[in-house]
């Protein structure tokens, strides 16, 4: 896979978008789009974070090419509180049509959710194996937060 040629930027600000899910006419396959992954590090190879919030970056991943955009979280990392409302905000700004993490609060998971953006759970893996996951269509997709806020 190869990164995608937008430079890599902190993720922390306000907005929305509208984005919409998009199965295949195949099963629970996914079509191609851009989803952004929570990751431990900035590459394919790095660990899923399980942190929405608070992950130290998003991994944006155009799942038909395989090409993708490391985005830091540096901003919202730290934050004592509202991390999950602005990188939600950060992540919808992104334009990506889903988001595949661990956990997800419930104001993140509003601020997601009103922006058309579905969220995706996994439990481990690198990101690249969660990608593959997501484009195989074996991902639950969250309807509701599955943590409490101010999870870390």
């Amino acid at each position: 896979m190869r990164r995608l040629s937008c430079r890599g930027v902190a993720v922390g600000g306000g907005g929305s978008a509208a984005a919409v899910n998009e199965r295949s006419k195949a099963g629970n396959k996914q079509k191609a789009m851009k989803i952004a992954v929570t990751s431990q590090g900035p590459d394919l190879d790095s660990p899923m974070d399980p942190r929405f919030g608070r992950a130290k970056y998003f991994l944006v991943v155009d799942t038909d090419s395989g090409e993708f955009a490391p985005h830091a979280n540096e901003l919202n990392l730290n934050a004592v509180q509202g991390a999950g409302i602005q990188t939600g905000r950060s992540v919808i700004l992104l334009g990506v049509r889903a988001v595949v993490t661990g956990n997800v609060g419930p104001k993140a998971f509003a601020t997601l959710d009103a922006g058309n953006i579905p969220v995706y759970t996994a439990s481990s893996g690198t990101v690249r194996e969660v990608v593959e996951q997501f484009k195989a269509g074996t991902l639950n997709r969250a309807e509701n937060p599955n943590v409490e806020g101010h999870w870390a």
